[in-house]
């Protein structure tokens, strides 16, 4: 079914580049916030080129315009091969429909669990479908890509991607970190204000990581910690480059046990409110 969209309704929003950060490896910047009062939060998604291309995640709908001209402005649509999608919520597929009937060449990798949640809003057919559990790996001739779940996620169908050429990993919503505005890597911001974010979008995220037991918590940290890294890429927040590596793995590794501040509550929409001038519901 051919499909319509209409522009991005927030493009005055500052425009980040794809940046390079291995090998034919492209992190495909977007935010959420920048340019308003607040946080700001990465929607990145990745590109790895090489022999057999593959775009990792796919992006927010309202950022469509700006993703195709950067993704394609790295790869010819009929070049791709293969779109990986970490997890079924919208800020990761949120253009893979439209990706995928660009794409003619490229098959969607997801899971059993990916494809049952999204039900009819997943507009591929299960021709074009290939499913990779956690654990598996999948040959593409010049790299050999894993699929291992993170620590730390907020839905059950996450997977993140290991490439062995590079040593990145992906790591879909794990490693996240509010920012002040569009940041390529997290060495570009102040060690403490890195370590907070990190901690209050983790406990936020994966509220259940308090319930764990810490010797199987510990086994799945060290799942990631023990690849031969070289960055960790991830959806919301800057890459993690190979300096920054072992801080990024210390603080993960705290997530059950580190205090972070509640949400904001209905005061604060209150106060929000009153700050724009619209009474309360």
């Amino acid at each position: 079914m051919q499909q319509t969209h209409q522009p991005s309704p927030d493009s005055q929003r500052p425009r980040h580049l794809p940046v390079e950060i291995a090998p034919e490896t492209w992190v495909i910047q977007d935010t959420a916030g920048d340019g308003r009062p607040g946080p700001v939060v990465h929607m990145n998604s990745m590109l790895i080129r090489g022999s057999q291309p593959i775009v990792v995640d796919t992006g927010v709908a309202d950022n469509r315009d700006r993703y195709f001209e950067d993704l394609f402005g790295l790869v010819e649509p009929e070049d791709l091969r293969w779109v990986f999608v970490s997890h079924d919520d919208p800020d990761h597929y949120g253009n893979l429909n439209e990706l995928l009937q660009r794409c003619p060449n490229a098959t969607l990798i997801a899971n059993w669990f990916i494809c049952e949640r999204m039900g009819s809003l997943l507009a591929v057919p299960p021709t074009r479908w290939r499913w990779l559990g956690d654990g598996e790996s999948l040959d593409l001739g010049d790299r050999t890509l894993s699929a291992l779940r993170p620590p730390l996620y907020d839905s059950p169908t996450t997977r993140g991607l290991f490439d062995s050429r590079t040593g990145v990993y992906w790591g879909s919503d794990c490693y996240a970190c509010p920012v002040s505005g569009g940041t390529e890597f997290a060495d570009d911001l102040d060690p403490d204000e890195w370590a907070g974010g990190l901690t209050v979008f983790a406990k936020w995220n994966s509220p259940w990581a308090e319930l764990v037991d810490p010797q199987r918590y510990a086994a799945a940290c060290r799942r990631i910690e023990d690849l031969p890294l070289q960055a960790i890429a991830s959806t919301h927040g800057p890459t993690i480059g190979a300096s920054d590596l072992a801080r990024a793995h210390e603080l993960v590794r705290s997530i059950p046990t580190a205090a972070a501040p509640p949400q904001p509550d209905q005061v604060a929409l209150d106060q929000m409110l009153a700050a724009v001038g619209r009474p309360a519901a």
